[in-house]
């Protein structure tokens, strides 16, 4: 058990009875499956119907018809009642250090943000899930997703959903300008610079927009943290991650039309309608859930819906050094059961649902990209997709570090990375913010 710091405080206060519930049942009642593991018997044993509820990020991100699937088959599966609450990415760090060592109030599975999971999975938060580890996909799901929920090689929050991140483009600014779709990173920087400087549109991307901001320094050959013996240090401040540092510098101050405390919140809002000091934005950088909503606004649709016409824009992966793809943070989710719930086997008939081939393929048509890469067909629909699958297959998640959940709360990214981008000297900036990450990386 380790302590922990800033918003999982409360968490590690009660850690000692989230452990307590680690892979246990916490329940007296039968498991659920269709016959037993025991070679010696075939007796089968009865699915014991238990309502349950499970916690999605967002309003959810999940779309509503996922959500209603997976209460009707629920129901028919197990019998009990599925009960799914909303709640608020803002909202879930605290609620989530204050339910989940609480039999009483914690929900019986939650979606995590991937990057939050090891502050969790570390305190033993989570249920072990090996034994249905294979049943759920095994090693066909997103290895970097269950590597950043495991410890020590053992599976406590599988992954759920993954979006990587594309760059999107106006054609028709490009066009205007005289430019190509760039193909190094320096490249972005040259042809968004040449568009601001004729006034025909810029690249937006925020000061404070660190989740795009990283991929700089993963480009170098950087890196946020690394483990240093059996501590974690933020490294800030090696040699590639400041030249990456630098050349994201360069690129805000040159090409980019956001504000230094801008965040990545409207990147693909600003591309579609937004102009700043009046100069379009003629490329962004968002998720690959963003082709939802990317395209100029015309009338039409139903029942007064907006109704997206692309054919005006493109979307290309985030070059590197030397060509070819950069590493790109990759968002997403993972999901585990609470180990204080009471409904341990309940849970697990709602994670094997999850992981079905029917519902894999309903989050990869819903453009939310499938944990199991067998899905790869229901995601990779159009071009964009394309583009959206093979970002993914070279992204990089942040460091797997106990405290990384409380960097992210404690907003020190959003302060380095809007320092550099008023113009701060990198190696003093880094050095700075290196102590500042490295006192809450450990937890």
């Amino acid at each position: 058990m380790k302590k922990m710091t800033s918003g999982a405080v409360a968490f590690a206060a009660a850690s000692a009875i989230v452990l307590a519930g680690c892979s246990s049942s916490g329940s007296d009642e039968e498991p659920t499956t269709d016959a037993t593991d025991d070679a010696t018997t075939e007796e089968a044993t009865e699915t014991v119907a238990q309502d349950i509820t499970l916690w999605l990020m967002g309003a959810p991100d999940t779309p509503e018809p996922l959500v209603t699937y997976l209460q009707d088959t629920y129901a028919e599966n197990n019998g009990g009642t599925l009960t799914v609450e909303a709640v608020a990415w803002s909202d879930a760090l605290p609620k989530l250090t204050t339910a989940l060592p609480d039999a009483a109030n914690t929900p019986d599975v939650v979606e995590i943000g991937n990057t939050w999971a090891p502050t969790f999975t570390s305190v033993g938060a989570f249920s072990d899930l090996s034994d249905i580890y294979d049943e759920l996909g095994g090693d066909d799901l997103l290895p970097s997703f269950t590597e950043v929920g495991s410890v020590d090689g053992t599976p406590y929050a599988l992954p759920y959903y993954f979006g990587s991140r594309n760059m999107w483009a106006r054609t028709d600014i490009y066009e205007a300008g005289g430019v190509e779709v760039p193909t190094t990173l320096a490249e972005v920087t040259e042809v968004h610079a040449s568009l601001k400087d004729k006034g025909l549109g810029g690249l937006y991307l925020g000061g404070q927009d660190w989740r795009n901001a990283i991929s700089w320094i993963f480009a170098h050959g950087g890196d946020l943290a690394a483990k240093d013996g059996d501590q974690w240090v933020s490294t800030l401040s090696s040699a590639e991650s400041q030249e990456g540092i630098a050349a994201w510098q360069e690129m805000f101050e040159t090409a980019s039309i956001a504000q230094a405390n801008d965040t990545d919140a409207d990147n693909y809002f600003i591309i579609n309608d937004g102009t700043l000091a009046n100069i379009p934005a003629a490329a962004s950088m968002a998720p690959s859930w963003a082709s939802c909503c990317i395209g100029t606004p015309v009338e039409g649709g139903e029942e007064g819906e907006v109704a997206w016409d692309d054919t005006i824009n493109t979307a290309y992966g985030l070059p590197g050094v030397d060509g070819g793809l950069a590493p790109v943070f990759a968002g997403g989710s993972n999901i585990g059961i609470s180990a204080t719930s009471e409904n341990q086997e309940g849970s697990r008939d709602l994670l094997r649902i999850i992981f079905s081939d029917d519902f894999q393929a309903m989050l990869g048509e819903n453009g939310l990209g499938p944990a199991n890469v067998n899905a790869k067909d229901s995601f990779v629909t159009d071009d964009f997709r394309q583009i959206a699958w093979d970002t993914a297959q070279v992204s990089k998640l942040t460091p797997a570090a106990p405290g990384w959940a409380s960097v992210e709360g404690s907003g020190l990214l959003e302060e380095f990375f809007q320092a550099v981008a008023e113009g701060g000297d990198v190696a003093a900036l880094a050095a700075e913010y290196d102590e500042k990450i490295t006192a809450q990386l450990n937890g």
